[in-house]
């Protein structure tokens, strides 16, 4: 199973050709898709991109690298090799084997959960479209477009699953998939974050690494699943999805060391005017980005989440490093809540709280990006640091949502808030001047001025390579 079929129309390594009603409801769905990226894809005319594409799901050797077309890029479908001893890890169903096709009592659940993760894959895509026009280099640019491919084949996996196991309600949902649009007043996509602009590259940076990094935790809790279908999908797109958040990561790192730079050239904070990004900015667009993403672990306490998981349907993070019973039925935990106007700390039972501990598990990691961001302001003599604002900052989903709480955790009332908005949150002077900075630089080696050049190239090519070639 490991082995990609690159000589089917549609790429696969789960031997789609045996399966003739399905493969022709498939073919049927790709025109449709080819229509979609062509209309909601890159609107930057290339020739080819120095792209990888996967051509087995195995650890090792899994990625080769080329020049492609975009447009002949193969999307396909890839789920990581079946265990045959493989047995349910946590709910009521514990022990048991995991199961290949979709019992009847959870077919709505696991085609909802199914839904949504699918609905969020097209949409970066849209999100992220125009960004090729004002590519700080062909480097970012390249990385733009893996992004972007590898979105487009999430969504293939998505849409395979819908497809191959839930009958003409999952063939009009893969439909629907493409009806949707980020941002779109008539049909938005699901979950607010993908309906936000991504209007300039220090937003793409900062989406690829909060935004994205809630995808790698997502992805980890369906990986866990007793449906094994969408466990294997899930844990090959783990695969592609660390490389979107290395584009992140990196990306900010070189947004940071480039700011360090001309703070410590021009011995002033104020480096707007020196063609840089200022660190309060940096700040404010890391209080969005990381808040908005707060967001998509949905609310505080969920019975829903608490029936996919004693269902099966849904697993924590790392599942079987957990040291407790995997059932957590008499457990409780602590988490922050609002009373009134006040935020308080309140036991609950730990099933109904599994979003906030996703969301800790989230948050843990995204303080390593912040350390990272402020080693680099270390190594350039730069005092002022950088932090994550309270998760209680910002918020339109959960207990939180219609308070009005500062990055440090102050409980203020409106009047306050709106009076101070413009120094937690970019300003409309603030994205003014980063689009301003949004100047295409297309020749090989060079660099737009505010961002520093990455440390290495890909697949061991250096900086100067010519990703892609431009029509």
């Amino acid at each position: 199973m490991t082995t990609i079929d690159y000589t089917e129309r549609i790429p696969n390594n789960v031997d789609l050709a045996s399966d003739r009603k399905l493969q022709r409801a498939l073919e049927s769905w790709q025109p449709k898709f080819l229509d979609w990226w062509r209309d909601m894809g890159p609107t930057l005319p290339t020739q080819d991109v120095y792209l990888r594409t996967a051509v087995d799901v195995g650890r090792e050797g899994w990625a080769h690298f080329g020049h492609v077309a975009l447009p002949e890029y193969r999307w396909g479908i890839f789920l990581s090799e079946r265990d045959n001893a493989r047995t349910i890890g946590f709910g009521e169903h514990m022990g048991k084997p995991v199961w290949q096709q979709v019992p009847g009592e959870y077919r709505s659940e696991l085609q909802r959960l199914i839904v949504v993760q699918g609905d969020t894959e097209p949409a970066s895509v849209e999100q992220q479209r125009r960004l090729g026009m004002t590519a700080p280099s062909l480097y970012d640019l390249r990385n733009l477009f893996q992004v972007n491919v590898e979105e487009g084949r999430h969504l293939w996996a998505m849409v395979y699953l819908l497809h191959a196991y839930f009958g003409r309600e999952g063939r009009d949902e893969a439909e629907s998939l493409l009806l949707r649009n980020s941002g779109s007043e008539d049909a938005p996509r699901i979950l607010g974050a993908f309906n936000e602009e991504t209007p300039d590259w220090l937003s793409f940076y900062m989406f690829t690494y909060f935004t994205d990094r809630d995808g790698k935790y997502q992805l980890g809790t369906l990986k866990e699943s007793a449906f094994d279908p969408l466990s294997r999908t899930c844990e090959f797109m783990l695969k592609e999805e660390a490389h979107h958040m290395m584009v992140g990561t990196t990306g900010v790192d070189r947004v940071v060391t480039r700011t360090a730079e001309l703070m410590k050239q021009y011995d002033t904070e104020d480096i707007a005017k020196h063609g840089g990004v200022p660190l309060d900015v940096i700040q404010k667009y890391i209080n969005f980005h990381y808040s908005v993403s707060l967001d998509l672990f949905g609310g505080d306490t969920s019975t829903n989440v608490a029936n996919y998981y004693t269902a099966g349907l849904k697993g924590r993070w790392q599942e079987d490093r957990r040291p407790d019973d995997h059932k957590l039925i008499e457990d409780v935990v602590s988490i922050p809540l609002m009373d009134g106007d006040n935020l308080i700390e309140r036991q609950v039972a730990a099933l109904t709280a599994l979003n906030v501990d996703l969301r800790n598990e989230y948050a843990q990691d995204c303080a390593n990006g912040v350390k990272r961001w402020n080693s680099i302001l270390d190594e350039h003599g730069i005092a002022t640091r950088v932090s994550l604002p309270h998760v209680g900052f910002n918020r339109q989903v959960g207990t939180f949502s219609g308070h009005r709480i500062l990055p440090d955790g102050t409980v203020v009332d409106q009047a306050t808030w709106d009076r101070g908005v413009d120094s937690y949150l970019p300003s409309s002077d603030d994205k003014a001047h980063v689009i301003s900075l949004m100047q295409p630089v297309y020749e090989p080696g060079k660099i737009a001025g505010w961002v520093a050049p990455p440390r290495t190239g890909i697949n061991g090519q250096p900086f100067e390579y010519e990703y892609v070639h431009l029509s």
